[in-house]
């Protein structure tokens, strides 16, 4: 396996050593102009909430950017690795100048450390993140247990998560736009059929079901019924002694095939009823030796 570039530290130590170290790769806070900075093309996340980015630009106006961009020179300008959507409040903002790290970083760091940034957000919807789960595990030669390290979450955590990509993409655009949750995914992943899932999907956000009543109706969207077996009919030697049991011990008698097994079964109301049961069936049996004497 490809050495891995130590992203377990995740953004914030990096964040931190950028302030401590200088010279060398990384540089010191400093400013750039808005102008100088450019988007990251790799960036992963494609969408950002307008009513999340004007919240943020009204806080920078109020008390400018507490944490620098993370940039790297690229030509003229610089290329921003982390803090996208801080560079998009800024200028929403109207700022001139934002507070930046400058660092050197390949290409394969800098989509690797800004696909962590956006994990480690909050606001990602299901889908968004499962994706992103996906491609730092390809292009980051990871396993799912060395991301989960990288991510603080357990394995089990990003095995569920990637589980969601599997559902069809008009289910997954559902979750994109926030009508169904995770749970609700979850329980729709049940549902072996893709036609099954999206069905349950569409009757998740009609009804507006919770995710227990979405796990209670998988079964009933599975598109699948299992054939019972068919029951043989029962032999008309096995009624006939099931009449003569009844009229012989005056209680209800069946005699049946189970398993491939026949059983005989005698019903009795109580002990007392047992009791006489016991002594009829003892009598009949001691008939019986008398015959045979």
């Amino acid at each position: 396996m490809a050495r891995k570039s130590g992203l377990g530290r995740g953004l914030e130590s990096l964040m931190g050593e950028a302030n401590a170290e200088v010279g060398g790769e990384i540089k010191p806070t400093t400013t750039l102009a808005v102008s100088d900075i450019k988007p990251n093309k790799g960036q992963p996340r494609k969408n950002f909430d307008e009513d999340a980015l004007s919240e943020l630009a009204d806080s920078i106006k109020q008390n400018g950017i507490l944490q620098p961009i993370l940039v790297r020179k690229q030509g003229t300008k610089y290329e921003i690795i982390a803090g996208e959507r801080r560079y998009q409040a800024a200028k929403k903002a109207g700022l001139k100048e934002v507070p930046v790290v400058v660092r050197e970083v390949s290409d394969e760091d800098v989509f690797k450390l800004a696909l962590i940034e956006n994990l480690q957000r909050s606001d990602l919807n299901p889908i968004e993140e499962a994706q992103g789960y996906k491609k730092l595990i390809k292009e980051g030669n990871l396993t799912q247990e060395e991301l989960g390290k990288i991510l603080s979450k357990s394995r089990s955590a990003i095995a569920n998560t990637l589980r969601l990509l599997d559902l069809p993409k008009e289910v997954q655009d559902l979750m994109a736009e926030g009508s169904i949750s995770a749970g609700h995914a979850r329980a729709i992943l049940a549902v072996p059929s893709e036609e099954g899932r999206i069905k349950l999907a569409e009757k998740v956000v009609k009804d507006n079901l919770t995710v227990r009543q979405t796990e209670n109706l998988a079964p009933l969207f599975s598109g699948t019924t299992e054939e019972k077996p068919k029951r043989e009919p029962t032999p008309q030697s096995f009624k006939r002694a099931a009449r003569q049991l009844r009229i012989a011990l005056d209680t209800n008698v069946k005699i049946k095939r189970v398993r491939n097994k026949n059983k005989i079964e005698i019903e009795f109301a109580d002990e007392d009823e047992l009791a006489r049961l016991v002594q009829q069936l003892g009598q009949v049996a001691m008939e019986s030796d008398d015959e045979e004497a």
